[in-house]
């Protein structure tokens, strides 16, 4: 497998990122499901966790009364979960140096580099902010006719086909929030784990990787998409697989993209 590093010239601060074609995005997901089976032990807890923590909100919501909110915090799941799959991209770090596992490689991976991370962090929760801001905007501005009930609230609005221009409108400011998250998060959570740079350098390099090779990544982001919406389709269940596989073929991304020499 080859790869041409792009040329051209090169902030100080900048790092190089690699062409990638159409195939690589399946070759992550391959050697991510090998990272899975070698780091089964560990890997399965961890979307295990996943899964025990997302059902327990969930629970909690509805005996709340705010069964409502759930589909927005499957929205907001997907804009955090480059953060989530820290641990994962930690064991496939470890079973590529050939170290040992064992568990708590989240914590791990969060102190070698916290504050930059934390950075990050802050980036994907102000974008779901302002995903929650401009629907309380566009609510405002498009819908008509009387509020509905809040238990009723996503069924009425959304899938009612009722008022369109609110539905369609909240949809692509939706989209271009999520892939905003995505370039800046593509790989700038594994390469922070990996790497002593800071935040912004980190970001910078992703937004470069997603734009300069938007064919694979497209694709990529199609395949997360994918295989966390059955996860999440499946009341949770399906994220026992498809975190730990979608965690680890990221780190493989990250490998692919960014050369080790730089």
């Amino acid at each position: 497998m080859e790869h041409t590093a792009v040329a051209g010239d090169i902030r100080p601060d900048e790092i190089r990122v690699n062409r990638v074609t159409l195939a690589q995005p399946w070759q992550w997901i391959e050697r991510g499901w090998q990272d899975m089976i070698r780091a089964r032990k560990y890997s399965l807890t961890y979307g295990a966790v996943i899964v025990l923590i997302s059902g327990l909100m969930t629970l909690g919501l509805m005996v709340e009364g705010l069964t409502f909110i759930v589909p927005f915090l499957a929205a907001g799941f997907y804009l955090l979960a480059p953060v989530i799959g820290l641990g994962l991209y930690q064991m496939s770090a470890r079973l590529e140096r050939g170290e040992p596992l064992h568990f708590c490689h989240f914590l791990e991976a969060w102190k070698g580099n916290q504050a930059q991370l934390g950075v990050i962090t802050a980036g994907l929760l102000i974008i779901m902010q302002l995903w929650m801001m401009a629907n309380f905007v566009l609510f405002a501005l498009l819908y008509t006719g009387m509020h509905p009930p809040l238990e009723n609230f996503f069924s009425t609005v959304f899938l009612s086909g009722k008022n369109p221009a609110f539905a369609f409108a909240s949809i692509g400011v939706g989209f271009l929030l999520a892939w905003l998250a995505y370039a800046i998060s593509a790989i700038s959570v594994p390469m922070l784990m990996d790497r002593k740079v800071d935040g912004f350098t980190a970001i910078r390099t992703s937004v470069k990787a997603v734009t300069e090779n938007w064919p694979a990544m497209t694709l990529w982001a199609a395949l997360i998409v994918f295989f966390v919406g059955v996860g999440l389709l499946t009341f949770y269940v399906g994220l026992f697989i498809a975190m730990p596989l979608i965690g680890h073929a990221t780190w493989h991304a990250y490998r692919d993209i960014v050369p080790a020499e730089a």
